[in-house]
């Protein structure tokens, strides 16, 4: 997990003079009919990066990526375009594959019955098919999924949402991004990784959402960039934020060679070529950017108590040696950061258990954990209630609350 740059708002315009500065009630956090909620209005429904393009460079290659009890294969075709599908056989509603990437030659073959589709997704045949109804190639075939491209980046959405398209929704950050030239990077070695954590998701937005604690928690990053930042608050399902490097070396090691080592990249404007720019999505990713990598993160809930979260990182194609050493030194001082972070994510979760616990005062530092807030109660309208609806009763409640 990356932790996105911290300090000042820049955008102070955006910020009123007299806000709500509390969040959400605690109850909203370990309330497993609540979970179940988001998993289907704030998850199936809102966009997900699934991978990038350069994940599944050949024909056949595909990834799968499961989110939420949902699970989708990205594979590249033969006619080497990219698709979606639901990673559910027709048949009995097994996988069809079960590795988390891998190749398929010439057909997706089913591990249970032996059902076989096209790389296009369409059914190819089924076993034993003297025993079975008539069989559509395109009715039976593999269900699509919703995807669109961005920046190289594999969007996916489940289930149909008020989110617009994706180059629709990030339009703002375009000509920003477009100069780390993302589609063309490829994978690190190992580049997906992922772990459980056993605190509410939202306690994750929560920490990822600010850069108050970041002069205090995180040293590493203090040194990086120190004040040279500027935090946006969610405007329309985005938000930025951008910290260029302190001109001082640094005492910490991995940031003073890092800084020493980085090299220029030809492609990038000079503001960017020592700086940080991390693009927050709702509900929950963050698309990251730095002079040597870019990355995607997400987290996901299992259960109330308990998140899933992954990401991935790529690097230059033509990646030198000083740029291979300045990467490892970034994912070290993010290592490092995930760490220092994990320990208050699970902090502040457990406090929304406590008796003592009566609510957040949030400063002008954390606005946009505010906007994320606003946003939810927007979406589940059941989160403006300061004490939980009664057992069995939070979807009925999160209706009746939208209609009003």
């Amino acid at each position: 997990m990356n932790a996105i740059p911290a300090g000042n708002l820049k955008s102070e315009e955006s910020i009123p003079l007299d806000w709500d500065r509390g969040g959400l009630p605690g109850w909203t956090y370990h309330n497993e009919e609540l979970t179940e909620l988001e998993k289907e209005v704030l998850f199936r429904r809102h966009w997900q990066v699934a991978c990038h393009v350069s994940d599944i460079p050949e024909s056949g290659d595909y990834v799968t990526f499961d989110m939420v009890g949902e699970r989708a294969v990205l594979m590249r075709g033969k006619d080497g375009q990219i698709q979606a599908f639901h990673n559910l056989c027709r048949h009995r509603g097994s996988r069809v594959l079960c590795e988390s990437k891998g190749n398929c030659k010439r057909a997706i073959v089913c591990p249970f019955h032996g059902w076989s589709y096209g790389l296009d997704g369409s059914l190819l045949g089924a076993t034993s098919p003297e025993t079975l109804p008539k069989l559509d190639s395109i009715e039976h075939g593999l269900k699509p999924i919703e995807f669109e491209i961005w920046m190289g980046f594999v969007f996916v959405r489940f289930l149909p949402g008020d989110q617009p398209p994706v180059a629709e929704l990030l339009a703002r950050h375009a000509e920003e991004i477009a100069h780390y030239k993302s589609e063309t990077m490829v994978p690190i070695e190992s580049n997906y990784w992922s772990h459980d954590m056993e605190v509410n998701w939202k306690s994750v937005r929560d920490v990822d959402n600010e850069g108050y604690h970041v002069k205090i928690a995180h040293p590493e990053l203090q040194e990086l960039y120190g004040g040279n930042y500027s935090d946006e608050p969610l405007i329309n399902g985005s938000c930025r934020s951008y910290a260029e490097f302190t001109d001082t070396p640094g005492k910490i090691w991995s940031v003073q060679k890092y800084k020493k080592i980085l090299p220029k990249v030809p492609h990038l404007p000079e503001k960017s070529q020592r700086a940080w720019l991390y693009i927050g999505i709702y509900p929950n990713m963050v698309l990251s950017f730095y002079p040597c990598t870019v990355s995607f993160y997400q987290e996901f809930p299992i259960t109330a108590g308990k998140t899933h979260q992954r990401g991935a990182i790529y690097r230059h194609q033509d990646e030198s040696r000083d740029m291979r050493l300045a990467r490892y030194l970034s994912t070290r001082i993010d290592n490092e950061t995930t760490d220092e972070d994990t320990q208050l994510i699970e902090w502040s979760c457990e406090a929304m258990n406590s008796s003592a616990f009566d609510g957040i005062v949030l400063s002008d530092l954390e606005y946009n954990v505010r906007g994320y807030h606003d946003c939810f109660r927007r979406d589940l309208p059941v989160m403006n209630l300061e004490q939980p609806p009664a057992p069995n009763t939070v979807k009925a409640m999160n209706a009746q609350m939208r209609e009003i």
